[in-house]
Protein backbone atom coordinates (compact mmCIF):
# COMPACT_ATOMS: atom_id res chain seq x y z
CA UNK A 1 0.00 0.00 0.00
CA UNK A 2 1.36 3.40 -0.99
CA UNK A 3 2.25 5.86 1.75
CA UNK A 4 1.48 9.24 0.14
CA UNK A 5 3.66 10.99 2.76
CA UNK A 6 6.77 8.97 1.96
CA UNK A 7 9.53 11.55 1.52
CA UNK A 8 11.19 11.07 -1.88
CA UNK A 9 14.09 13.10 -3.27
CA UNK A 10 14.82 12.85 -7.02
CA UNK A 11 18.35 13.84 -8.07
CA UNK A 12 19.09 14.21 -11.78
CA UNK A 13 20.86 16.91 -13.77
CA UNK A 14 18.48 16.25 -16.70
CA UNK A 15 15.21 18.08 -16.13
CA UNK A 16 13.26 15.87 -18.55
CA UNK A 17 14.31 12.74 -16.66
CA UNK A 18 13.33 14.29 -13.31
CA UNK A 19 9.91 15.27 -14.61
CA UNK A 20 9.32 11.78 -16.02
CA UNK A 21 10.19 10.19 -12.67
CA UNK A 22 8.05 12.70 -10.80
CA UNK A 23 5.06 12.01 -13.02
CA UNK A 24 5.39 8.24 -12.50
CA UNK A 25 5.58 8.69 -8.73
CA UNK A 26 2.61 11.07 -8.61
CA UNK A 27 0.53 8.64 -10.65
CA UNK A 28 1.41 5.96 -8.08
CA UNK A 29 0.03 8.18 -5.30
CA UNK A 30 3.16 9.75 -3.83
CA UNK A 31 2.84 13.41 -2.84
CA UNK A 32 6.02 14.38 -0.94
CA UNK A 33 8.42 14.59 -3.88
CA UNK A 34 11.36 16.99 -3.99
CA UNK A 35 13.84 17.57 -6.81
CA UNK A 36 17.55 18.41 -6.98
CA UNK A 37 19.59 19.03 -10.12
CA UNK A 38 22.94 18.10 -8.56
CA UNK A 39 24.41 16.03 -5.74
CA UNK A 40 25.39 19.12 -3.75
CA UNK A 41 21.85 20.47 -4.04
CA UNK A 42 20.55 17.09 -2.85
CA UNK A 43 22.83 17.10 0.20
CA UNK A 44 21.63 20.58 1.11
CA UNK A 45 18.01 19.40 0.82
CA UNK A 46 18.67 16.34 3.00
CA UNK A 47 20.48 18.48 5.56
CA UNK A 48 17.35 20.63 5.76
CA UNK A 49 14.95 17.66 5.90
CA UNK A 50 15.82 13.98 5.60
CA UNK A 51 14.34 11.80 2.86
CA UNK A 52 13.02 8.26 3.13
CA UNK A 53 13.92 7.38 -0.46
CA UNK A 54 16.64 8.91 -2.63
CA UNK A 55 16.39 8.37 -6.41
CA UNK A 56 19.63 9.52 -8.02
CA UNK A 57 21.30 9.29 -11.41
CA UNK A 58 24.55 7.33 -11.17
CA UNK A 59 26.39 9.53 -13.67
CA UNK A 60 26.29 13.21 -12.71
CA UNK A 61 28.85 16.01 -13.06
CA UNK A 62 30.90 17.11 -10.04
CA UNK A 63 29.76 14.22 -7.82
CA UNK A 64 28.39 10.90 -9.07
CA UNK A 65 25.78 8.69 -7.43
CA UNK A 66 28.32 6.56 -5.55
CA UNK A 67 29.98 9.56 -3.92
CA UNK A 68 26.56 10.98 -3.12
CA UNK A 69 25.69 7.67 -1.46
CA UNK A 70 28.77 7.87 0.77
CA UNK A 71 27.90 11.44 1.77
CA UNK A 72 24.29 10.51 2.53
CA UNK A 73 25.39 7.57 4.66
CA UNK A 74 27.52 9.94 6.74
CA UNK A 75 24.49 12.18 7.26
CA UNK A 76 22.40 9.12 8.17
CA UNK A 77 24.99 8.13 10.74
CA UNK A 78 24.95 11.57 12.33
CA UNK A 79 21.14 11.79 12.37
CA UNK A 80 20.38 8.15 13.32
CA UNK A 81 18.33 7.89 10.13
CA UNK A 82 18.30 5.53 7.16
CA UNK A 83 17.82 6.69 3.58
CA UNK A 84 16.87 4.03 1.03
CA UNK A 85 19.01 4.78 -2.02
CA UNK A 86 18.07 3.74 -5.57
CA UNK A 87 20.44 4.63 -8.39
CA UNK A 88 19.32 5.12 -11.98
CA UNK A 89 21.88 3.56 -14.28
CA UNK A 90 22.57 2.43 -17.78
CA UNK A 91 25.23 -0.03 -16.53
CA UNK A 92 24.52 -3.75 -16.22
CA UNK A 93 28.00 -4.95 -15.26
CA UNK A 94 27.93 -7.24 -12.22
CA UNK A 95 31.28 -5.93 -10.99
CA UNK A 96 30.10 -2.33 -11.04
CA UNK A 97 26.83 -3.19 -9.32
CA UNK A 98 28.63 -5.25 -6.67
CA UNK A 99 30.91 -2.29 -5.93
CA UNK A 100 27.90 0.00 -5.61
CA UNK A 101 26.13 -2.37 -3.22
CA UNK A 102 29.31 -2.52 -1.15
CA UNK A 103 29.29 1.29 -0.92
CA UNK A 104 25.79 1.34 0.52
CA UNK A 105 23.44 1.52 -2.49
CA UNK A 106 20.19 -0.36 -1.84
CA UNK A 107 18.77 -0.91 -5.33
CA UNK A 108 19.02 0.00 -9.01
CA UNK A 109 16.66 0.86 -11.83
CA UNK A 110 17.95 0.63 -15.37
CA UNK A 111 17.07 3.74 -17.36
CA UNK A 112 15.84 1.63 -20.27
CA UNK A 113 13.14 0.08 -18.04
CA UNK A 114 12.31 3.03 -15.81
CA UNK A 115 8.65 3.12 -16.92
CA UNK A 116 8.14 -0.51 -15.89
CA UNK A 117 10.53 -0.88 -12.94
CA UNK A 118 10.60 2.42 -11.07
CA UNK A 119 7.27 2.29 -9.24
CA UNK A 120 7.59 -1.39 -8.14
CA UNK A 121 11.07 -0.67 -6.74
CA UNK A 122 9.81 2.41 -4.89
CA UNK A 123 6.85 0.42 -3.53
CA UNK A 124 9.33 -2.14 -2.16
CA UNK A 125 11.35 0.70 -0.61
CA UNK A 126 8.11 2.13 0.81
CA UNK A 127 7.37 -1.11 2.66
CA UNK A 128 10.91 -1.36 3.96
CA UNK A 129 10.95 2.27 5.11
CA UNK A 130 7.82 1.64 7.15
CA UNK A 131 9.57 -1.25 8.89
CA UNK A 132 12.75 0.78 9.39
CA UNK A 133 10.84 3.66 10.97
CA UNK A 134 9.19 1.24 13.37
CA UNK A 135 12.57 -0.28 14.26
CA UNK A 136 14.05 3.19 14.82
CA UNK A 137 11.17 4.06 17.16
CA UNK A 138 11.72 0.80 19.01
CA UNK A 139 15.45 1.50 19.12
CA UNK A 140 14.84 4.93 20.68
CA UNK A 141 12.46 3.36 23.18
CA UNK A 142 15.04 0.70 23.92
CA UNK A 143 17.70 3.38 24.41
CA UNK A 144 15.37 5.12 26.85
CA UNK A 145 14.85 1.85 28.71
CA UNK A 146 18.58 1.19 28.77
CA UNK A 147 19.22 4.54 30.43
CA UNK A 148 16.81 3.48 33.15
CA UNK A 149 18.95 0.40 33.76
CA UNK A 150 22.07 2.37 34.68
CA UNK A 151 21.57 1.62 38.37
CA UNK A 152 22.18 -2.04 37.53
CA UNK A 153 25.65 -1.11 36.29
CA UNK A 154 25.42 -2.84 32.93
CA UNK A 155 25.35 0.31 30.77
CA UNK A 156 28.29 2.31 29.48
CA UNK A 157 27.45 5.93 30.25
CA UNK A 158 29.50 7.35 27.35
CA UNK A 159 27.97 5.36 24.49
CA UNK A 160 24.73 3.90 25.85
CA UNK A 161 26.01 0.43 24.91
CA UNK A 162 26.43 -2.40 27.35
CA UNK A 163 29.59 -2.46 29.45
CA UNK A 164 31.92 -5.35 30.30
CA UNK A 165 29.52 -6.75 32.90
CA UNK A 166 26.67 -6.68 30.41
CA UNK A 167 28.85 -8.39 27.79
CA UNK A 168 29.70 -11.28 30.11
CA UNK A 169 26.07 -11.73 31.13
CA UNK A 170 24.87 -11.62 27.54
CA UNK A 171 27.60 -13.98 26.32
CA UNK A 172 26.81 -16.51 29.06
CA UNK A 173 23.12 -16.43 28.13
CA UNK A 174 23.93 -16.72 24.43
CA UNK A 175 26.14 -19.77 25.00
CA UNK A 176 23.37 -21.49 26.98
CA UNK A 177 20.90 -20.68 24.23
CA UNK A 178 23.32 -21.98 21.62
CA UNK A 179 23.69 -25.28 23.48
CA UNK A 180 19.94 -25.79 23.90
CA UNK A 181 18.58 -24.45 20.58
CA UNK A 182 21.40 -24.92 18.10
CA UNK A 183 22.82 -22.52 15.55
CA UNK A 184 26.12 -20.67 15.78
CA UNK A 185 27.66 -17.69 17.55
CA UNK A 186 30.22 -15.08 16.47
CA UNK A 187 32.20 -13.07 19.01
CA UNK A 188 34.22 -10.08 17.80
CA UNK A 189 36.79 -8.25 19.92
CA UNK A 190 37.64 -4.84 18.44
CA UNK A 191 40.75 -2.94 19.49
CA UNK A 192 41.22 0.78 18.71
CA UNK A 193 44.96 0.77 18.20
CA UNK A 194 45.89 4.38 17.42
CA UNK A 195 43.95 6.52 19.89
CA UNK A 196 46.46 6.49 22.75
CA UNK A 197 48.09 9.71 21.50
CA UNK A 198 44.83 11.66 21.54
CA UNK A 199 43.80 13.77 24.50
CA UNK A 200 41.07 12.39 26.74
CA UNK A 201 38.31 14.46 25.15
CA UNK A 202 39.14 13.31 21.63
CA UNK A 203 39.48 9.70 22.78
CA UNK A 204 35.97 9.84 24.22
CA UNK A 205 34.67 11.42 21.02
CA UNK A 206 36.27 8.64 18.95
CA UNK A 207 34.76 5.97 21.21
CA UNK A 208 31.32 7.56 20.97
CA UNK A 209 31.51 7.72 17.15
CA UNK A 210 32.80 4.15 16.93
CA UNK A 211 29.79 3.02 18.97
CA UNK A 212 27.39 4.77 16.61
CA UNK A 213 29.13 3.43 13.53
CA UNK A 214 29.03 -0.14 14.85
CA UNK A 215 25.31 0.17 15.54
CA UNK A 216 24.83 1.46 11.99
CA UNK A 217 26.71 -1.45 10.42
CA UNK A 218 25.48 -4.35 12.56
CA UNK A 219 22.07 -6.00 12.78
CA UNK A 220 19.60 -4.62 15.36
CA UNK A 221 19.71 -7.84 17.41
CA UNK A 222 23.52 -8.06 17.58
CA UNK A 223 24.84 -7.20 21.05
CA UNK A 224 27.50 -4.46 21.14
CA UNK A 225 29.47 -3.45 24.24
CA UNK A 226 32.27 -1.05 25.12
CA UNK A 227 34.68 -2.95 27.35
CA UNK A 228 37.16 -0.16 28.16
CA UNK A 229 38.81 2.89 26.56
CA UNK A 230 40.23 0.84 23.67
CA UNK A 231 38.02 -2.19 23.20
CA UNK A 232 34.54 -3.00 21.95
CA UNK A 233 32.90 -6.41 21.63
CA UNK A 234 30.10 -7.82 19.47
CA UNK A 235 28.05 -10.99 19.96
CA UNK A 236 26.04 -12.18 16.96
CA UNK A 237 23.76 -15.23 16.93
CA UNK A 238 23.42 -16.78 13.47
CA UNK A 239 21.76 -19.82 11.94
CA UNK A 240 24.84 -21.50 10.52
CA UNK A 241 28.56 -21.57 11.28
CA UNK A 242 29.27 -20.51 7.68
CA UNK A 243 27.91 -17.08 8.61
CA UNK A 244 30.70 -16.77 11.18
CA UNK A 245 33.47 -16.05 8.70
CA UNK A 246 35.80 -13.09 8.39
CA UNK A 247 34.16 -12.17 5.09
CA UNK A 248 30.77 -11.93 6.83
CA UNK A 249 32.11 -9.05 8.94
CA UNK A 250 34.45 -7.45 6.41
CA UNK A 251 32.07 -4.48 6.20
CA UNK A 252 32.67 -3.82 9.92
CA UNK A 253 36.45 -3.98 9.47
CA UNK A 254 36.39 -1.72 6.42
CA UNK A 255 33.85 0.64 7.97
CA UNK A 256 36.20 1.27 10.89
CA UNK A 257 39.51 1.34 9.03
CA UNK A 258 38.69 2.84 5.64
CA UNK A 259 36.06 5.48 6.48
CA UNK A 260 37.34 8.34 8.61
CA UNK A 261 35.35 9.36 11.69
CA UNK A 262 33.97 12.88 11.66
CA UNK A 263 34.95 14.59 14.92
CA UNK A 264 34.19 18.10 16.13
CA UNK A 265 37.65 19.29 15.01
CA UNK A 266 37.91 17.39 11.72
CA UNK A 267 38.30 13.80 10.58
CA UNK A 268 40.20 10.99 12.28
CA UNK A 269 41.43 7.85 10.48
CA UNK A 270 41.08 4.95 12.87
CA UNK A 271 43.28 1.86 13.00
CA UNK A 272 41.25 -1.00 14.40
CA UNK A 273 42.12 -4.68 14.80
CA UNK A 274 39.42 -7.36 15.05
CA UNK A 275 39.83 -10.83 16.57
CA UNK A 276 36.91 -13.16 16.00
CA UNK A 277 35.80 -16.44 17.55
CA UNK A 278 33.22 -18.69 15.91
CA UNK A 279 31.29 -21.34 17.83
CA UNK A 280 28.93 -24.04 16.63
CA UNK A 281 26.30 -25.61 18.88
CA UNK A 282 28.29 -28.87 18.73
CA UNK A 283 31.24 -27.05 20.35
CA UNK A 284 29.29 -26.42 23.56
CA UNK A 285 29.37 -26.31 26.50
CA UNK A 286 31.83 -23.41 26.68
CA UNK A 287 32.46 -20.70 29.23
CA UNK A 288 32.47 -16.95 28.44
CA UNK A 289 36.10 -16.72 29.61
CA UNK A 290 37.12 -19.29 26.96
CA UNK A 291 35.59 -17.14 24.24
CA UNK A 292 36.96 -13.84 25.54
CA UNK A 293 40.49 -15.22 25.98
CA UNK A 294 40.60 -16.78 22.51
CA UNK A 295 39.43 -13.57 20.83
CA UNK A 296 42.14 -11.58 22.64
CA UNK A 297 44.74 -14.03 21.33
CA UNK A 298 43.59 -13.31 17.77
CA UNK A 299 44.26 -9.56 17.97
CA UNK A 300 48.01 -9.82 17.37
CA UNK A 301 47.44 -11.78 14.18
CA UNK A 302 44.80 -9.23 13.14
CA UNK A 303 47.28 -6.37 13.61
CA UNK A 304 49.97 -8.21 11.66
CA UNK A 305 47.76 -9.14 8.72
CA UNK A 306 45.54 -6.06 8.59
CA UNK A 307 42.51 -8.34 8.36
CA UNK A 308 40.04 -9.98 10.73
CA UNK A 309 41.75 -12.89 12.49
CA UNK A 310 39.29 -15.72 13.05
CA UNK A 311 39.34 -18.99 14.98
CA UNK A 312 36.73 -21.62 15.69
CA UNK A 313 36.61 -22.52 19.39
CA UNK A 314 35.88 -26.10 20.33
CA UNK A 315 35.59 -27.86 23.67
CA UNK A 316 38.97 -29.58 23.39
CA UNK A 317 40.67 -26.22 22.80
CA UNK A 318 38.91 -24.56 25.74
CA UNK A 319 40.11 -27.30 28.09
CA UNK A 320 43.78 -26.78 27.19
Amino acid sequence: MTDPNLSILVVDDARFSSMLIGRLLQQAGYQDIRYASSASEALAAIDQRSANVLLADWMMPEMDGLELTLQVRQLDEADEHYTYIILLTGNDGDKLLAEAFDRGVDDFVNKSTVNEQLVPRVLAADRLCSTLQRLLREKRQLAHNIVNLEQRNVIDALTGLGNQRYLRQYLATALRQLESRGGALCYLLISLDNIAGLDEGKQREVQYNVARRLQQMLRPLDAVARLDDRHFAVVAMVEDLRECSASSFRRVHDGLNLKALKLSEGFFSLQAAIGMVSIDASDCPLKPDDVIRTAAQQLEEARRSGRIASQRLQRMQSAT
